[in-house]
């Protein structure tokens, strides 16, 4: 049988060609580092985290990046597998460490007897006679790939900064000033190290965020913000008090070294490997230079003598306007045999590119075996993924989206037995039950609850090849 080519390495590419050789498909699987590095990139792993590395919320009733979890588990993805069995301590959300989450998908799929593994930086479209091929370059597309596929497409691809948090070593934390808590006590009660700060504190961390100096290059100018990864000095700039109502919230924690005084603000910082050596600061993405986050970020009560394993950082993503390229199985339609996958293709955040990913692997296996195979439906979280960026959203308009329940149609049982409106979070359960019934109908599967699993990594257990190793 002959090969489908993926182009990508990331998240979206490793799941899709997982799903092809979990069908029989064999893949040549083409990654361009270490060959050509990206600017954001620090290694040569397969499915490398180059911003957080948290999942968001793993709560498959009331959020819907859970329950987009948990249909992936369904689907056998190898991401959401590896990713269970890599996570950390996060609260309520699935948070991995990095590098033994990075080091057990390219496991997996360097032992899959039907990937190919090719470090290679491909410059041009693919030719004629690859046949299907997946393009999964992510937000970071090697540029004269990106040039060859504005050509073809005729449209300017649209981009926007996207911006990463610095990580800081646990034992550099002043904790006479520090305590480990979740916001309202979630999870474990202990999965964040949180920081206070006054009011002359936090107006002083403000006023050094607005003067810092600030790395732009100019080739990036003009280029918009995804509003979901905004540079913490970009929301300082936005209102003082924007911080103090955002990701440092002081609401849902006491501090117990003076439990009388509610803090102003409070920085949080979630545990970012196995080992708990690393956190990383929450909601702090930057565009500042270097030594301008070093000297601000010591300034934070319990950072003093912070040592920083990673500094902030950006760099620019490119995506397509999807909703005019792509026809509703992700192809390319100036030219069919082209799918596209990942953040390319204008999701947003690590899950969603996985599972366009999966989508995309599906779609393509079933077009080589000669299979029919439809839309997940669209009340699923695949299916509402899928929507968005192949019709769902305004082409003149459309932007990055992360996964929310404002992509699913409003469900048409919405009333309590007493007649009322269901409303709040009982109403996002209606949509987790409905899509995990609708889900099983498109997998082809019986369901015999419609509760999310109670473990996660028994459902993704088949996402691992009997010949990989699974030593972490």
């Amino acid at each position: 049988m002959k090969h489908v080519h993926v182009i990508g390495g990331g998240l979206a590419g490793s799941e899709a060609a997982w799903q092809l050789a979990s069908s029989g498909i064999p893949v040549i699987l083409h990654e361009m580092r270490p060959d050509r590095q990206t600017p954001a990139h620090e290694t040569a792993d397969l499915a490398e985290l180059v911003c957080s590395n948290s999942f968001r919320s793993d709560d498959a009733d009331y959020n819907a990046v859970g329950l987009l979890h948990e249909e992936m588990r369904r689907a056998g993805s190898l991401i959401l597998a590896e990713a269970d069995r890599h996570k950390v301590p996060a609260g309520g959300a699935l948070a991995v460490d990095r590098q033994g989450f990075a080091k057990g998908v390219e496991r997996a799929l360097a032992g899959h007897p039907l990937i190919t593994i090719r470090r290679e930086e491909i410059t041009a479209l693919p030719p004629e006679d690859w046949d299907r091929t997946i393009l999964a370059t992510g937000p970071l597309t090697s540029p004269p790939l990106a040039e060859a596929i504005r050509s073809l497409t005729g449209e300017a691809s649209l981009s926007f900064f996207d911006a990463i948090a610095p990580i800081v070593f646990k034992d550099s934390i002043d904790f006479s000033k520090a305590w480990f808590q979740s916001r309202y006590d979630k999870g474990t009660g202990t999965d964040y190290i949180n920081l206070p700060m006054d009011r002359t504190q936090y107006d002083s961390f403000i006023d050094q965020l607005l003067a810092g100096e600030k790395h732009m290059p100019k080739d990036w100018e003009g280029t918009p913000y995804f509003e979901g990864c905004l540079p913490i000095e970009v929301m300082a700039e936005r209102g003082r008090e924007t911080l103090a109502y955002g990701p440092m919230k002081p609401v849902g924690l006491t501090n117990p070294h003076n439990p009388a005084v509610k803090p102003h603000a409070i920085v949080q910082l979630r545990q970012d490997n196995a080992l708990g050596t690393l956190f990383n600061l929450v909601g702090f993405q930057t565009k500042l230079k270097h030594a301008e986050q070093t000297r601000i970020f010591r300034q934070i009560p319990g950072l003093e003598n912070a040592e920083f394993a990673r500094l902030g950082g950006m760099h620019r993503n490119t995506f397509l306007n999807s909703p005019r390229l792509l026809d509703a199985s992700l192809r390319l339609k100036a030219r069919p045999a082209l799918r596209f996958a990942g953040q390319i293709t204008g999701c947003e955040g690590y899950v969603e590119s996985a599972a366009v990913g999966l989508l995309a692997g599906r779609f393509t296996a079933a077009e080589r075996l000669d299979q029919a195979l439809s839309r997940p439906p669209l009340t699923t979280a695949l299916g509402a993924l899928l929507n968005h960026i192949t019709g769902g959203a305004q082409a003149e308009t459309f932007q990055p989206m992360n996964i929310n329940f404002g992509l699913f149609p409003e469900p048409a049982d919405e009333r309590d037995e007493r007649g009322r409106r269901i409303k709040g979070r009982e109403r996002k359960k209606l949509y987790a039950i409905r899509a995990r019934r609708d889900l099983a109908a498109w997998l082809g599967t019986a369901i015999t609850d419609l509760e999310p699993s109670s473990n996660p990594e028994t459902m993704a257990e088949a996402a691992t090849p009997p010949s990989s190793d699974r030593r972490d």
